[in-house]
């Protein structure tokens, strides 16, 4: 590479993505990058000419390692739709301009849905102006619905979060008992894909019985269905714990949390803030049966646990930022990097890029065959396919006690 790098990050951050954005970094100097910035919070603050030269930062090996390690995203994120190029094209001259006086030649995103979006209309402006920057999309987020890859870097680390935190929260529920028992609901993310929900399956083992009741966002959820599937659990055993998205919905499509409560917040790209689905479902189960009841949100959690990082999520996170710096060094542009799953034992899985307009705003489902025919559980297929990536673990750098973490300041 002869001239620039810039990198940004982009939608809800993972405890891999830090993993990419090295990786990035690294490929690309050892390319002969003269300089690879970072946007700070993606797109948007790229508008705002707002990024830094990340060799300020990254001056050692431990440093590096210290950002593999570090949840969330080091240049912050954001969720920005770009408009269309024939509604605003002064959006596109000014990000054109920005990316012209820093001598940029490739232009990396870490992301998800949204973000391969902003890949798409970037590279397709590049080609109707002739501009010679080249535009990579890299896979990023815990949700797994990105099209085209067997799985995304996030996923697997948040799979390892969920199935750990469940079996823990089973283990729990069987410490004190209720007259009329206990129902612990566990709210995982996911809106329209339940790959977090399932992973919740994971739990299971020789010491644990797993999830009672697993409800993803691909089928239907009948609410009274459910509280008669509850009561009979409960003529059987003390406790019961159930996995539901945050995403479920009735019949009709509205969600269930909407059914507590309205939702308000809607962002840039028309996605409601989805929260209180346990909330209202422990609700509902109390008033119907009379028994103890829990909900529990891993919100943010499951995203940010670095800690339960897998190592596997981890490597495969640094593999795809190379390998976006390499794609774009050998001449693509419009594409993102996919990961190809070779074989499951021994695990092995490679790299390819892929066009971005089959990717961009189309989601990933659970397959129906991957859940059980009363849509309250996955099969062991489904088992099979995360098991892998979460294998291995990444020890943080303690220091005092406490993880440390790369750092820059927030006010920058």
């Amino acid at each position: 590479m002869k001239r620039n790098v810039i990198v940004g990050q982009s939608g809800g951050p993972t405890a891999a993505i830090n993993s990419s954005l090295a990786g990035v970094y690294r490929t690309a100097k050892d390319r002969g990058a003269n300089k690879v910035y970072g946007m700070l919070h993606g797109i948007q603050g790229l508008l705002q000419e707002r990024y830094l030269d990340l060799s300020e930062y990254i001056t050692t090996e431990l440093d590096a390692e210290l950002l593999k390690r570090t949840p969330a995203a080091f240049l912050g994120s954001c969720r920005y739709k770009l408009p269309e190029i024939h509604e605003d094209k002064a959006v596109y001259e000014k990000i054109f301009s920005i990316l012209d006086k820093l001598d940029i030649e490739a232009f990396i995103y870490i992301g998800g849905n949204d973000s391969m979006d902003t890949i798409k209309k970037l590279s397709d402006y590049a080609i109707v102006t002739g501009h010679s920057t080249r535009f990579i999309g890299c896979p990023k987020t815990i949700d797994n619905d990105l099209a085209l890859t067997d799985h995304t870097p996030g996923y697997g680390s948040a799979a390892k979060y969920i199935g750990t935190s469940v079996k823990e929260i089973i283990r729990d529920s069987f410490c004190l008992e209720y007259s009329k028992g206990l129902v612990s609901i566990v709210e995982i993310m996911g809106r329209n894909a339940g790959w977090l929900t399932g992973a919740a399956a994971l739990a299971k083992g020789e010491d644990c019985e797993g999830p009672d009741l697993i409800y993803l966002p691909e089928i239907s959820f009948d609410l009274h269905a459910f509280s008669d599937k509850v009561k009979e659990l409960l003529s059987k055993k003390p406790s019961v714990v159930v996995a539901v998205s945050e995403g479920i919905r009735t019949a009709d499509g509205t969600y269930v949390c909407e059914l507590g409560s309205s939702i308000d917040f809607v962002d840039a790209f028309g996605h409601k803030q989805l929260s209180g689905t346990a909330s209202y479902l422990a609700s509902f189960i109390a008033g119907e049966i009379g028994c103890k009841t829990r909900a529990i949100e891993l919100s943010s959690l499951q995203r940010s646990a670095s800690h339960a990082a897998s190592r596997v999520d981890i490597l495969e996170a640094y593999q795809v930022g190379g390998a976006a710096v390499k794609a774009a060094d050998e001449g693509d542009s419009g594409k993102m990097v996919v990961l190809q799953r070779l074989s499951d034992d021994p695990y092995q899985c490679g790299t390819e890029v892929k066009d971005v307009h089959k990717i961009a705003n189309d989601e990933k489902l659970v397959p129906r065959e991957w859940v059980n025919e009363e849509g309250t559980g996955v099969t062991d297929e489904f088992v099979a396919y995360v098991r892998p990536l979460i294998q291995g673990d990444v020890s943080p750098v303690m220091v005092d006690g406490i993880p440390r973490h790369l750092f820059r300041p927030y006010n920058l």
